[in-house]
């Protein structure tokens, strides 16, 4: 919570402490009362009401009115001290909240204790209910008076979770301090009488704060809400008028409704019916108190519950008046009406009563009015930029991962936003007087609420802005298995032939197919091919492929040596940093030109702790006499290159300087996420080395900002989905950059220049293939005319060859059952 004073910043609790010391001394009652001295008519109201309690109960009563400083509790707290045993009978404490030390104190001495809600309180509380409905999380809300004020911090300290700016009037600094509030509050509300109101409301749209529809409520706090007459109500938007009740008068002064409330003080009919009605009670009955030293206060006083059973029952003729036993505490029932006016048009709403609560009426729509946030950024690609055309994701004539990502959190965060770019056009850097340029300066100042930028964390920003969660941190062998199908299914390879091939003859199994495959890759060739037709197509096939592979290998690996020993070209930053053929920069401004100047600076001041201690002669200069400078000003010579070159306003400028150098020799360190990115969208662009001194990029928020919590739920939420992946598939696409001519020179043989060994070998597999049906077809219509039906015969002994005699007689008769003759040489 926030608020302001017209003469200090700091809280200072407000006292209105009406104390009513009721002593008998001769049939008259003397009346001590305290009160805050800031409070000008609490004497004036309580003088009011001791009259009427006088005329009402012929009672005399001196009023004696004691002013005391609320930046002095203890001073205050011995006064009353002091008044408690000097013989009271009673204690009224109309303060906003109830001064719980004069409760306690009472109940030590046994005097009765009443605490009257008396001021605004319940005012603040319907406009709060009212915020909640619409689901506001901050509002400004703004007091004609400082008592309004006070009154109102009491219920906002302990009663409310709305995100609250305090402040009276719209003066300058009342102005000012609206300006400043960062985020800008989604609604405004005005307190005070009708009149009072309406001159508020004039001055807030002269000053242009009522720019945006229904954000704007005004309570009125006095009895006549006709008064509220705004004099430039704006035609186009909708004002939303809280307006007390009729009978809100009636029951304050304890009136039947209707009756006449012209120029009634609301509370002042307060103290005086209670200061009455307390008078009555105190007459009524003998309450006896205790006397002691303010040093020494008793534990426990009289009882007191005799006094408060007595005024229950004296309220009880109250109408609208509710007692609250147990806190001691009389407050009157209120009702409020909630009406939309929209230039003359005005449409009730709702209404809210003090013990029912907020009521709609079922008709009316009540749409929450979303936060409004305006978020800086700088024109980045892919990060942020101007693009009109109709692809993608646009706002405001802007596209990019931030402005997707801005989206996203506005949509679950359910708040609107708009765009800033500093005019710099630069994302913040700390100047030689201290000051903050760009998006950082945008932010601490207040122009912007928050940042959606590639935005790195560094500890130097960290100071006058606040970081949250960061959102980015930066084929087989199937040629193998076809030719064991093939020498599997075809009738004429070895293993479906074994008559017709030695037993020594190569059996492709899946086993001997995939050996074959793979000693086909070395000099010493496959071994044994296969028998069949189909198996010898494919293996031609697959041997030309081989020999084509090997003749690439073999000259695509002399090309690769050949380069590198003609040239050493630049992969490291180290490797810039040593040759000075090729010239470089960096942008200005920027983390990434920091970290160098800080580099070099670090180099500077080792250089100099080295140069104390080899030449200091307190210490033992034989540890460190060495011949060269053990440490390498790197980054020294780096920084002095950028500034020779110059560095460039903007990222654009310089890929367009590396692009114009046609002969390699500028490049250009920069963010890698960005370099990657026109990596991806030209072919005229090569990365160098590995990433360096990577930082995460982070959303940003003004330093004790309560969207910085908000936001990192959101963030990590969004990691859980996964959302931030789809992001960085899709701006950072190598698709995008298509088919490059340039390629094949930098990267050698690619796959796409073999894409005719790879279709020579499917040739040879669909013609192997062929030569397979082919010979099955054949093996089927011409081999089964060609077989001959024979039978089996066992012949014992073996037949010698050369004495072979058809005619001997000795052979078997039955030679029609010799089907097979078995062979064997004879040693």
């Amino acid at each position: 919570m926030i608020w302001q004073r017209r003469n200090s910043f700091k809280l200072s609790v407000q006292l209105l402490v009406a104390c009513l010391y009721c002593r008998v001394t001769e049939g008259q009652l003397n009346i001590v009362s305290i009160a805050d001295e800031s409070l000008q008519q609490a004497g004036a109201w309580l003088a009011a009401g001791v009259a009427a309690a006088e005329a009402a109960t012929s009672t005399k009563i001196a009023l004696d009115v004691l002013k005391i400083s609320i930046e002095d509790e203890t001073s205050a707290e011995n006064q009353l001290c002091s008044a408690l045993f000097n013989g009271v009978s009673g204690v009224l404490d109309v303060t906003a909240g109830g001064w719980e030390y004069a409760k306690h104190a009472a109940a030590r001495v046994g005097a009765p204790y009443v605490h009257g809600q008396v001021g605004i309180t319940q005012h603040v509380h319907a406009v709060d209910d009212l915020l909640h409905n619409r689901n506001a999380t901050d509002a400004a809300l703004i007091f004609t008076t400082e008592a309004e004020l006070d009154q109102a911090l009491y219920h906002l300290v302990g009663g409310s979770s709305v995100r609250v700016i305090v402040l009276v009037g719209l003066g300058s600094n009342s102005t000012a301090a609206l300006r400043r509030m960062r985020p800008a509050p989604a609604y405004y509300v005005i307190f005070g009488s009708g009149s009072d109101a309406a001159q508020l409301f004039d001055q807030a749209i002269t000053q242009n704060f009522v720019t945006r529809d229904s954000r704007w409520t005004v309570a009125i706090t006095g009895t006549d809400p006709q008064n509220f007459v705004s004099k430039a109500m704006p035609s186009g938007t909708t004002v939303t008028i809280m307006s007390p009740a009729a009978e809100n008068c009636c029951v304050a002064q304890n009136l039947p409704a209707p009756c006449a409330c012209t120029a009634v003080n609301t509370p002042e009919q307060l103290i005086r019916n209670l200061v009455l009605m307390m008078t009555k009670t105190l007459k009524s009955g003998n309450f006896s108190t205790v006397k002691g030293e303010c040093s020494s206060l008793p534990q426990q006083g009289p009882s007191t519950q005799k006094f408060l059973d007595a005024f229950k029952t004296e309220v009880s003729g109250w109408k609208g008046a509710i007692w609250t036993n147990e806190t001691q505490e009389l407050k009157v029932a209120n009702t409020f009406q909630y009406d939309a006016v929209k230039g003359s048009v005005k449409t009730k709403i709702g209404s809210w009563a003090t013990q029912t609560g907020i009521q709609l009426e079922p008709l009316f729509e009540n749409t929450p009015i979303k936060r409004f946030f305006r978020v800086g950024s700088v024109e980045s690609r892919p990060w942020f930029y101007k693009d009109s055309s109709p692809d993608g994701v646009s706002f405001e004539g802007y596209k990019g991962y931030c402005v997707e990502l801005a989206l996203r959190l506005a949509n679950m965060m359910e708040f609107d936003f708009s765009f800033l770019t500093p005019n710099d056009g630069k994302f913040g850097a700390k100047m030689a007087n201290g000051t903050w340029n760009g998006l950082v300066a945008d932010l601490a100042n207040g122009d912007t609420d928050l940042i959606v930028a590639p935005l790195t964390m560094t500890s130097e920003r960290e100071e006058v802005i606040d970081f949250v969660t960061p959102y980015f941190d930066q084929s087989g062998i199937s040629i193998g298995v076809m030719l064991w199908l093939l020498d599997r299914y075809s009738p004429y390879s070895a293993q479906n032939n074994a008559d017709k091939y030695p037993e020594t003859c190569r059996i492709f199994t899946l086993k001997e197919s995939f050996w074959f495959a793979l000693t086909s890759f070395t000099p010493q060739g496959g071994g044994e091919a296969p028998k069949a037709l189909s198996g010898r197509t494919l293996v031609a096939a697959y041997w030309l492929f081989v020999v084509l592979m090997l003749a690439t290998f073999t000259a695509n690996l002399a090309a690769f040596l050949t380069v590198e020993r003609m040239q050493s070209p630049v992969q490291s930053l180290e490797a810039l940093a040593r040759q000075a053929k090729i010239k470089f920069t960096t942008t200005r401004d920027t983390s990434i030109y920091e970290y160098f100047f800080n580099m070099a600076r670090a180099e500077d001041e080792l250089f100099r702790v080295w140069k104390e201690l080899t030449l200091n002669s307190t210490t033992d200069q034989s540890k460190y006499r060495v011949w060269d400078y053990p440490i390498k000003e790197q980054y020294t010579h780096i920084l002095q290159v950028i500034e020779d070159t110059g560095p460039v306003a903007t990222a654009e400028e310089a890929f367009k300087m590396v692009l114009d150098n046609t002969d390699g020799e500028f490049a250009f360190i920069h963010d890698a996420a960005q370099i990657r990115y026109e990596l991806y969208h030209s072919c005229y662009l090569s990365e160098v080395g590995e990433p360096f001194a990577e930082q995460p990029y982070a959303i940003a928020v003004q330093q004790g900002s309560y969207l910085q919590e908000e936001l990192s739920r959101a963030i990590l939420e969004l990691q859980k989905e996964r959302y931030f992946e789809s992001l960085l598939a899709k701006f950072w696409n190598s698709s995008a950059r298509g088919y490059c001519p340039n390629d094949d020179e930098s990267e050698g043989i690619t796959l796409q220049s073999l894409g005719g060994v790879f279709i020579a070998t499917l040739i040879g597999l669909v013609l192997a293939l062929l030569a397979l049906g082919i010979e099955v077809m054949y093996n089927k219509r011409v081999g089964a005319g060609n077989r001959s039906v024979v039978q089996d015969i066992n012949i014992k002994q073996p037949v010698n060859m050369k004495n072979f005699d058809p005619n001997n007689m000795d052979l078997p008769m039955d030679r029609e059952k010799i089907s097979r003759i078995s062979v064997a040489p004879v040693y």
